[in-house]
Parts: C-alpha cells; sequence; structure tokens
C-alpha cells in the first residue's frame, strides 16, 4: 500500500467533500503525471476509488439536509446509462489521444467560465446573505435530464466531470440554489453516475485494485471531514473554494504546468483571504437601538403639552 498515494487522496477527499467536484479533474492527473501510472487504468481506478468515496460526503449532506432530491433523480436519469454507454463509446473510438485532449480542453473552458461566472455572480450579490433559508426553485425536467446525459458521456470517456461538469450546468441552470445546497445535491447525483462508469470499466478489466485501494484509505476520512466542514461552513466560504478548485481543475485539463497552477492556485487564495478580511474590516458597525426606543406620536403630544 502506497503512504503518499492515501495522502494524495487524504488532501483530494477533502477538496470532494468541500466542494463536490475535483476529484477525477484534481485525482487523474495527480496518478498519471506524479504516480507515472497509465491514463486507462488510472480513469477506471479514480472512478472505482470515488464510487466509494462520494457516499460517505453524501450521507453527510444528506443529514444536514443540504442536498436537491428532484434534482438529483432527473440529473441520473440521464447520467447513469450515459455513462455506461461513455466507456462503450471510448472503446469504440480506440482511447485516442484526439478525442482525449479535446474534451479535457473543452471541459476546462467550461471550467473557467464557470470560475469567472461565480465570481460575477459573487460581485453582483455582495451586499446578500451568502447563506440563510433556502430560495424555492423550479425544476426544469428536460435541462437536467440533457445535463445528466452530456455529463455521463464525458465521465465514462474521462472520468472528468462528474462533479466539476454537473456543478457548472446547475450554476446556469439554477442560480438561486445555495451554495451548500449545491455542493451537498452535485455530490449525491454524482455517487450513482460515478457507480456506473466505474462497472463499464470493471467489466473491461481496465481496474486496478491496489491503486483504487490505496487512494480510498486517504480518501474517505477526507471526504467525511470536506463534507463536515462544507454543509456547516457559511455560503461565502464554499462559494469561494468551489472558485479555487474551478480554477485549479481547469489550468490542469488544459495542461498548464503543475508548478504554474500550484502559483495561480495559490495566489487566488491569498486574495480570497484578503478580500475576506478587508470586507470584515469595512463591514458597517450595526446600530445601537436607544434604550428607550423612539418616541410615539403620544409621547411627543405629552412633551410638548408640558
Amino acid at each position: 500500500m502506497d503512504l503518499t498515494l492515501a495522502l494524495a487522496g487524504l488532501g483530494v477527499g477533502i477538496v470532494v467533500g468541500l466542494t463536490g467536484m475535483g476529484g477525477g479533474a484534481l485525482m487523474t492527473p495527480i496518478l498519471v503525471l506524479v504516480f507515472g501510472i497509465p491514463p486507462v487504468a488510472a480513469v477506471s481506478s479514480d472512478l472505482a476509488a470515488s464510487a466509494v468515496m462520494k457516499p460517505f460526503g453524501g450521507w453527510v449532506h444528506a443529514l444536514r439536509g443540504t442536498v436537491n432530491w428532484r434534482l438529483v433523480g432527473w440529473l441520473c436519469a440521464g447520467s447513469v446509462p450515459s455513462a455506461f454507454f461513455g466507456v462503450l463509446l471510448l472503446r469504440l473510438l480506440g482511447d485516442s489521444e484526439t478525442v482525449q485532449h479535446t474534451i479535457k480542453v473543452a471541459l476546462g473552458a467550461a471550467l473557467l467560465l464557470a470560475a469567472g461566472g461565480m465570481l460575477l455572480k459573487a460581485w453582483v450579490t455582495r451586499g446578500q446573505r451568502a447563506d440563510g433559508p433556502a430560495e424555492p426553485i423550479e425544476i426544469r425536467p428536460i435541462p437536467t435530464l440533457l445535463v445528466g446525459i452530456g455529463g455521463g458521456v464525458i465521465v465514462g470517456l474521462t472520468s472528468v466531470g462528474s462533479g466539476s461538469l454537473i456543478i457548472v450546468a446547475l450554476l446556469a441552470l439554477y442560480p438561486k440554489l445555495r451554495a451548500n445546497d449545491l455542493v451537498g445535491t452535485d455530490l449525491v447525483q454524482a455517487i450513482p453516475l460515478v457507480i456506473s462508469a466505474a462497472v463499464g470499466h470493471a467489466l473491461f478489466g481496465d481496474l486496478r485494485l491496489d491503486i483504487a485501494g490505496a487512494v480510498l484509505l486517504g480518501s474517505i476520512p477526507g471526504v467525511l471531514l470536506g463534507a463536515r466542514i462544507s454543509s456547516r461552513a457559511p455560503g461565502g466560504i464554499v462559494r469561494a473554494a468551489l472558485v479555487i478548485v474551478l480554477l485549479a481543475s481547469a489550468l490542469k485539463l488544459l495542461d498548464v504546468p503543475t508548478l504554474a497552477v500550484g502559483l495561480i492556485t495559490g495566489t487566488a487564495i491569498l486574495v480570497a483571504i484578503g478580500v475576506a478580511i478587508w470586507r470584515r474590516s469595512h463591514r458597517p458597525a450595526a446600530t445601537v437601538p436607544s434604550p428607550s426606543g423612539p418616541m410615539e406620536d403620544d409621547d411627543r403630544e405629552s412633551v410638548s403639552a408640558r
């Protein structure tokens, strides 16, 4: 059992539990680039690990009530069969590098757009509460089903997108969805999706149980910790974490060097901390009401009479 692989799983598990995304977009490149694991084996092993890891995080969100179950149902109706089809399509295409590269570049661009959209939304709604009672949302069945179908095919092909791609679409379709509910819903819908894709890869003999086991050793406690933080954290913190993970995932998918990804992501974290400190220091002080309260009309009349 590789301890360093387990530590990598711990870090990715925390990210997945906190943001509902980043499993495939972060873990698969780590397996290939850092540990030298063949791409197909990395994809199948990551999916198998995610199939076991994500239910732990989803369970925490379900207990906290941060899951929209109707959205989960419509997404899974499209994603589960299409994920299995994506694995079959990968075999038909021959796993060519051109196909894989095209899909990953498109997904990376989508994640960059999503990160920019979240920043724009945060700026526009900066005077509003980041969390609080959930607003009722109207479910859009057909667009949600189509999102599930598209996400399932891409996950079956690349193992990337069960969290990141779906969360981009949910942001576009349901802008009123709270950040905490967005993470919980995205994490739960990904469970049957990655199970379907993992079963497809296992049937073709791509699965490496030793790799999946090492990743799970660290990722299970990591996703539990991340989910507990996410379900309790203010929406603003979760949203900031989402933007940073979107940025890091997009850069990796666009084949940006690891050092550059680290520098850019680190700068984004420092900027987020600086903005949070600035907003806290410039928050208007709460007005303290007078102990006697405002004078009523009757009181004013009695004073003037005196």
